[in-house]
């Protein structure tokens, strides 16, 4: 296995699957879910992981005290995690977030219980030499990109652009038998891109929320999520949490992704769905009760807009 890999300290809750010489996949649950990260060895130095989680947060224990860089794509669900001095930064689907780790303190939360992404690291004092050693007149310079992106100690955040897009989504399908060699393409390609990459226009001064507000973000969620027959209005959550319309409003989008009515809608027509997969003996009209409507006719609505199919098609799908 490669030196990168033996110095890095995932914590003791993650465990090895499988390892090989240029390989390691592991594992990581608790009573919330269970992720798997797949690490690749790209160059010496260099590595590409595949992270998949469904769990609330991950908690690794990661630590390391390398000079890094390191560059993070989300492709599904987001990433809450602290940026320093209590505050949270957010990562969403189709972002890249270049940084050095400084703020790594092995846990990471997933707001909306779900993540799926690609970290590729450069262990700096090695892959400087080793990327021109292997690309002849290969002209990207690590530690100047280095400079560039992670001047500030808070991550850099390029929201969704094309070109990156078109990088990352042929990496989420590569055929096994070309994998070594397709990601030093890949990792060259994304290195090219970041270097020309004119700053202006392209990044996105993403809000940072502080503790106190994000802890009474999420205690409105629970309260939202534990009984689906009750509805609040904002005036009353904003109230009952102490927290202003505006903010709460803004810090509740930011952590979860969609305003607070679209993710309720959401998240009583996921429940629904489950219903109705998994127990046959429910009427429609008491599921539509279960999630908070009184008319059926617009339970079904709502569950037609968001699933793309009526209740009654949906339970029908899995007979």
């Amino acid at each position: 296995m490669s030196e990168i890999f033996e110095q890095m300290n995932y914590g003791l809750n993650v465990q090895g699957i499988v390892e090989t010489d240029d390989c390691k996949v592991m594992r990581l649950n608790d009573s919330s879910g269970d992720g798997t990260m797949t690490l690749y060895q790209v160059f010496p130095g260099v590595f590409l992981m595949y992270n998949d989680f469904h769990m609330k947060q991950c908690v690794s224990g990661f630590q390391t005290d390398m000079d890094l860089l390191c560059i993070d794509h989300c492709r599904e669900g987001r990433i809450e995690q602290e940026a320093g001095a209590g505050a949270y930064s957010y990562l969403e689907a189709g972002d890249l977030r270049v940084d050095q780790r400084i703020h790594h303190n092995g846990k990471v939360t997933f707001p909306l219980c779900h993540y799926h992404g690609i970290s590729i690291g450069f262990q700096m004092s090695v892959a400087a030499k080793e990327i021109p050693a292997h690309m002849k007149d290969f002209s990207v310079d690590l530690y100047e990109l280095q400079k560039k992106y992670c001047s500030d100690p808070k991550p850099f955040v390029i929201p969704g652009e094309p070109a990156i897009e078109h990088i990352f989504s042929e990496l989420y399908n590569v055929p096994l038998k070309i994998k070594k060699y397709y990601f030093k393409i890949k990792v060259l390609e994304l290195l090219l891109y970041l270097d020309a990459l004119e700053l202006s226009g392209h990044t996105e001064e993403r809000p940072y929320f502080y503790k106190g507000q994000v802890e009474k973000i999420k205690a409105i969620q629970a309260l939202l999520t534990e009984d689906l027959t009750k509805n609040y209005t904002l005036e009353e959550l904003s109230e009952q949490f102490d927290i202003a319309l505006t903010p709460l409003k803004n810090c509740f989008k930011t952590v979860y992704g969609s305003p607070i009515f679209t993710y309720m809608r959401t998240y009583r027509m996921n429940y629904a769905a489950t219903l109705l997969k998994s127990d046959k003996n429910l009427k429609i009209a008491e599921i539509a009760g279960l999630v908070g409507y009184d008319s059926p006719s617009k339970f079904s609505s709502a569950f037609h807009q968001t699933m793309g199919k009526t209740p009654l098609e949906y339970r029908k799908s899995f007979v």
